[in-house]
């Protein structure tokens, strides 16, 4: 079953999958204009002409979508998005994201089903906690289709001063390491050590408060941390690697949205009513 506007809506707010190429490119306009209008991102040339944020990932991910159902304009009424990219998805494009600047060898070799997220951005005006909590319980709708186990992405700091991010980074580190068995590393090269500030120096509960909210929303739901973190010129940002197991995730929205809803979790659409990767863009983007 697939999830629709009519069983998970805020309002007039409903998270779903995108499957037209309209709809992708909507979600791509929306990125740029988060990352490189707001936070001043450099585009590529093509990315300038186009006004959209687009890389070869987009034709193999999924991309989940909030809509506006009260915007009349269907271009305009994505006000947010998030990149969904299976590890099957990933191989036909030569790996994912995230290898450029991370070692993934160890979630790799894990054995467990993997979904790489990012790209996720909301418009300023729907930065509230509802429409961030239909964006995960669209997460979890997905995870729970296909069988995610574990679910991985980078998270930025909007700053490439290490100094001005040093007490978080140091945070992170100490609190909230991955086990090392499955912790990706920093590429050599990139690598950025995040032990900046001894632990005793450190309180946890002052750092936590003042956290990006995506890196906050990981946390919440269990996330753990790389080694090492990562700047990305491009986008002007210092990114740290999460994990997050996602039997934690599942039973905690699965849980939110029955109790409010009385109603049984919905589905994003799994691998039966999912329209084919070729068929979602039409296009290199």
């Amino acid at each position: 079953m697939a999830l629709t506007a009519q069983n998970t809506v805020i309002n007039a707010v409903s998270v779903r999958l995108a499957h037209t190429s309209e709809e992708i490119e909507a979600a791509q306009r929306l990125r740029y204009k988060v990352f490189y209008e707001e936070y001043s991102a450099v585009p590529s040339p093509e990315m300038a002409q186009t006004k959209r944020d687009m890389d070869d990932y987009d034709q193999h991910a999924d991309h989940l979508i909030v809509v506006d159902e009260s915007l009349t304009d269907s271009e305009e009424s994505v006000v947010g998005t998030y990149r969904l990219l299976r590890r099957e998805a990933a191989e036909r494009c030569g790996g994912f994201y995230s290898n450029g600047e991370y070692d993934l060898s160890p979630l790799l070799s894990s054995g467990l089903s993997l979904l790489e997220l990012g790209r996720s951005c909301v418009l300023p005006e729907y930065r509230t906690q509802p429409i961030l909590q239909l964006l995960w319980q669209g997460i979890a709708g997905y995870i729970s289709d296909y069988g995610i186990d574990l679910m991985f992405g980078c998270a930025s700091f909007q700053s490439t001063d290490i100094q001005a991010v040093a007490k978080p980074l140091s945070y992170l580190h100490h609190y909230h390491l991955a086990p090392e068995e499955i912790r990706p590393r920093a590429l050599k090269g990139r690598y950025i050590n995040m032990n900046i500030i001894p632990k005793d120096e450190i309180t946890p509960k002052e750092v936590f408060s003042d956290l990006p909210p995506l890196i906050k929303g990981y946390l919440r739901v269990g996330a753990s941390i790389g080694e090492g973190a990562v700047i990305d010129t491009q986008f002007g940002t210092t990114d740290v690697f999460i994990i997050v197991h996602t039997k934690m995730v599942q039973e905690r929205y699965r849980k939110h949205y029955e109790r409010k809803t009385q109603k049984p979790f919905p589905s994003l659409g799994g691998p039966e009513d999912a329209p084919p990767f070729t068929d979602r863009t039409g296009e290199r983007s």
